[in-house]
């Protein structure tokens, strides 16, 4: 299958200095990528930064006045945890634009993975936080509502929970929220019993998962939980929140997950794109932060995608058992698990 990345160089210049999420992370990445033998298979697109408009979508005026302003006045830690340069409210929009960009090669035949930072799915439509200044997977999922899709599932695999997504589409319907994450851990929420509120009840699906979670405790989340209720959903589009720190290498998560699940993963994601939406599918980077396991966990992904296989997943779901089963439970009121 033709398989693309969306990345720029320009991603480095959103300087964070001696911290995880590094100016080189996702250069380190590609670097990895050039010298392996699937590098000639992959397509190279470039992002054109996102709009202040398209920020709005998804975040109020004062957060996007308030990043701006931060990076103009030269760095300044938004949060513990957060930190702006001077060139990162640019970069953050390029972010932003590389998740838009990633949608738009559904039109050339691409499944494409944007390679962007900052992350963003902990920004909340009116706050920064954990290394995320935008939203980016709910800016480009929003672009798709406003562009004609009625129903968009966004599934997130990232270590901690996607608060910000959560919260953009808390209320609604339009956007199927699915998330696998370690608990307890950052950012604290992300519980059973979050489905969502009003129109959106329902529409939200977690599935928090004890430390130690490996390749057949994710295996189970898709094969019990998430596809099935994403095959009631039937989506027009398939947007996967991608975060490598689920690797067993990782140090900021406590996840055992090796090359072959994330495989596997990325096999389920493709064969719900292809049942249910024309392979509409596009992964969006958000974590992960030991150099070697994010490069190898993103190329076992683009592998899955441009041979369209990969290998079984043969550990059985031992840890996440009762997890599996408190959330099939929880979302029995909404779907048929």
């Amino acid at each position: 299958m033709n398989t693309a990345i969306v990345w720029d160089e320009a991603y480095a210049e959103h300087d964070t200095g001696a911290h995880p999420e590094g100016a080189d992370r996702v250069a380190s990445l590609v670097g990895y990528l050039r010298q392996s033998d699937l590098w000639p298979r992959l397509t190279v697109r470039h992002p054109m930064p996102a709009t202040e408009d398209d920020i709005l979508l998804v975040h109020a005026r004062a957060h996007l006045a308030t990043v701006k302003r931060a990076a103009q006045g030269g760095g300044h830690w938004l949060d513990p945890d957060t930190f702006v340069s001077p060139r990162s409210y640019e970069i953050a929009l390029l972010a932003a634009g590389g998740a838009i960009r990633a949608t738009e090669l559904w039109e050339e035949g691409l499944v494409p993975f944007a390679l962007v930072r900052p992350p963003g799915h902990h920004a909340t439509p009116d706050r920064a936080m954990g290394f995320c200044l935008f939203d980016n997977i709910a800016i480009a999922a929003r672009r798709l509502l406003q562009a004609g899709l009625e129903r968009i599932a966004i599934l997130d695999w990232d270590v901690h929970h996607g608060n910000g997504t959560q919260a953009a589409f808390y209320g609604e319907s339009s956007v199927l929220f699915c998330s696998a994450h370690q608990w307890p851990h950052y950012p604290g929420s992300g519980f059973f019993t979050e489905c969502g509120e009003g129109e959106g009840e329902g529409f939200t699906v977690n599935v928090p998962l004890p430390a130690g979670s490996g390749d057949g405790d994710y295996a189970a989340v898709f094969a019990e939980v998430f596809s099935p209720i994403v095959r009631q959903y039937a989506p027009q589009a398939v947007l996967v929140s991608a975060g490598q720190d689920i690797h067993g290498d990782d140090p900021l998560g406590s996840m055992e997950v090796s090359e072959a699940g994330f495989a596997h993963m990325a096999a389920c994601c493709f064969g719900l794109a292809q049942d249910l939406c024309a392979r509409r599918l596009a992964f969006v980077l958000e974590g992960g932060y030991d150099r070697g396991a994010t490069a190898r966990a993103v190329e076992a992904v683009l592998r899955t995608l441009a041979d369209e296989r990969a290998p079984a997943v043969t550990t059985r779901a031992e840890r996440a058992a009762a997890a599996v089963a408190r959330a099939r439970a929880t979302q029995a009121a909404y779907w048929d698990v």
